[in-house]
């Protein structure tokens, strides 16, 4: 299988004169309405919980792909703006549909599987209505930030792990990704480099070893059959980027189609909002989506 590195020199080569405009791109003033929908509506047992996802349709639709977005927030809250619904106007200014997920978190109570449930459920919802939709249920990918690229690499990983199947939920669809997009990603529960707040909030007082083993995500990357694009800053002060390392040392050994952009400068958190280090280097742009064209999720 096909890996390709790509490290700082690129980030910094799209930092030179010809990428270096401040000026915000049109994404971020398109006035898209989503369509919210709750998640677990009619499902019995279920329908108290307010997980939903906030559909973001194209404008111009030009691609039969859907990306699940899934925002960071240490699986303790969510940075559903520039983690969510920024994410969702950038698929769409390149004509592509959107589906920002809000999940459930430690915030409100909720650790595994809750947050696998949604991802699940949320995968299960787009594929099967994906002719609603006008998308290919088999271009559905995900992208996750921070937490959230933790959570998109358990929705590959985990796939057969079947967590609607265990509250009775019946379906004919696969719940794994086509592709996924983790970015300054959560991968591993080791110390010393996990986030420990995300560690917590993901397993709550059951943190054995065993526990550990099973949630870090590098030590199961031959579970992953579908591309990944994996993008970190080695100056990230809230996740230790040696998480996007191990992970990119995983995959390369596990054979999986990836890519990864390790960048010198550009800290954490940079999502696809109005900022500074998404101006300069125009990674959603430069770098995402070539690689989207390249696995045939975009014209």
């Amino acid at each position: 299988m096909k890996k390709i590195l790509l490290i700082c020199a690129l980030l910094a080569a799209l930092c030179s004169s010809a990428f270096c405009a401040k000026n915000p791109s049109d994404y971020y003033w398109l006035k898209i309405k989503p369509v919210r929908q709750k998640i677990w509506k009619g499902v019995k047992g279920m329908e108290q919980y307010s997980s939903r996802l906030d559909y973001y349709k194209p404008i111009q639709k030009t691609s039969d792909a859907a990306i699940i977005v899934c925002p960071g927030g240490s699986y303790h809250h969510l940075g559903m703006g520039h983690e969510g619904k920024d994410v969702a106007l950038w698929c769409c200014s390149k004509g592509i549909s959107a589906f920002v997920l809000k999940y459930r978190v430690s915030g409100n109570g909720f650790h595994h599987p809750a947050m696998l449930q949604d991802v699940q459920r949320a995968i299960q919802i787009v594929r099967e209505n994906a002719a609603q939709y006008g998308i290919n249920p088999k271009k559905i990918g995900a992208a996750g930030f921070s937490a959230g690229g933790h959570l998109v690499l358990m929705a590959a990983e985990f796939s057969g792990q079947d967590e609607l199947a265990k509250i009775g939920l019946d379906h004919s669809v696969t719940l794994e990704p086509n592709f996924i997009v983790p970015v300054y990603p959560v991968v591993s529960m080791q110390d010393p480099i996990a986030h420990v707040r995300s560690r917590k909030s993901l397993l709550d007082s059951d943190q054995s070893q065993e526990r550990k083993d099973e949630f870090s995500m590098e030590l199961h990357a031959d579970r992953i059959h579908c591309p990944v694009f994996l993008i970190a800053n080695k100056d990230d002060r809230t996740v230790d980027y040696r998480n996007s390392v191990e992970m990119d040392k995983a995959m390369s050994r596990a054979e999986v189609a990836h890519i990864f952009v390790l960048g010198e400068k550009g800290d954490h958190g940079f999502g696809m909002g109005n900022n500074d280090f998404v101006h300069t280097t125009k990674w959603n742009d430069k770098l995402l989506l070539p690689w989207l064209k390249e696995i045939g999720a975009v014209k």
